[in-house]
């Protein structure tokens, strides 16, 4: 079976190559979990100063990518299976239900504009979808696509250490995560929660699912009414919280939630 491939056609490929080599996803690209092509459009340029952008008709500012070195290396890069992809601040907002569509695809192929962005004529031929990681702009698609194949990559088999860390990060499930901690047992004062030391994997696994439910709750409340929740859950987690010692709130980060927050959780819940 082939390994899933990224192509990026950039002006500035060794951004690209260079963000990509680094930490567990470098190690995946050096061991041949994925492929990783960079094509540049000034290859595909004829004239003696390898022009590759000229002034928008219309005037504005900026400057805007040719179509035919564009076209010309999506030629060479295209196939049956390619999912083309445009980044830019008007696509679709990357989130993890997206990287994980995108972690199926076999073939990503992703067009970095750069200056005024480019010619619409190429959106229209090739592009299949436009992404964006975010409501604002880059001087560049680089970086963006950068995040893409670091956030697709971790979902490839064999790309991090253990086959479901991606799968209990931030997000997976709606949630973000529970706290981490690590040695020393006592930190400055500051301890290991109760339920990490127990060596019941059961319990902490439902610990962790609670407390990333409550961290959500407290740093990213919006999220808590994109997850199916019940009334009955809510109370459940209520319930949790109250559990929780002052001392371990405040080893959680949790010292700043309150039953406020869990009364317009509940509310919204009702009205829905």
């Amino acid at each position: 079976m082939k390994s899933p491939k990224f192509t990026v056609i950039s002006l500035f490929p060794e951004m690209i190559q260079q963000m990509v080599a680094q930490g567990v996803v470098g190690q995946g690209l050096k061991h041949n979990i994925f492929e990783l092509e960079v094509i540049n459009p000034r290859d595909f340029t004829t004239d003696v100063h390898k022009t590759v952008d000229d002034r928008p008709y219309g005037g504005g500012d900026g400057m805007v990518l040719l179509c035919e070195p564009l076209e010309l290396a999506l030629k060479q890069v295209v196939g049956e299976d390619s999912r083309v992809i445009y980044l830019s601040p008007q696509g679709q907002l990357l989130d993890d239900d997206k990287v994980k569509e995108l972690a199926e695809s076999p073939h990503i192929v992703m067009i970095c504009g750069r200056y005024g962005g480019i010619d619409q004529r190429i959106i229209n031929l090739y592009v299949d979808e436009e992404v964006s990681i975010g409501n604002y702009v880059l001087s560049g698609g680089e970086l963006a696509a950068g995040v893409v194949i670091d956030s697709v990559a971790r979902f490839f088999p064999g790309v991090l250490g253990h086959q479901d860390s991606a799968h209990s990060d931030s997000f997976t499930n709606g949630f973000l995560e529970a706290p981490n901690f690590t040695r020393p047992q006592n930190y400055k004062g500051q301890g290991i929660p109760t339920a990490l030391l127990s060596g019941n994997h059961k319990l902490i696994e439902e610990w962790r699912e609670k407390v990333g439910q409550l961290v959500t709750l407290s740093k990213r409340p919006e999220l808590m009414l994109n997850v199916d929740l019940t009334v009955e859950s809510i109370r459940d987690l209520y319930l949790f919280w109250q559990g929780l010692s002052a001392q371990e709130r405040d080893l959680l980060g949790l010292s700043g939630l309150s039953a406020e927050e869990f009364s317009l959780l509940l509310a919204a819940e009702e009205e829905l």
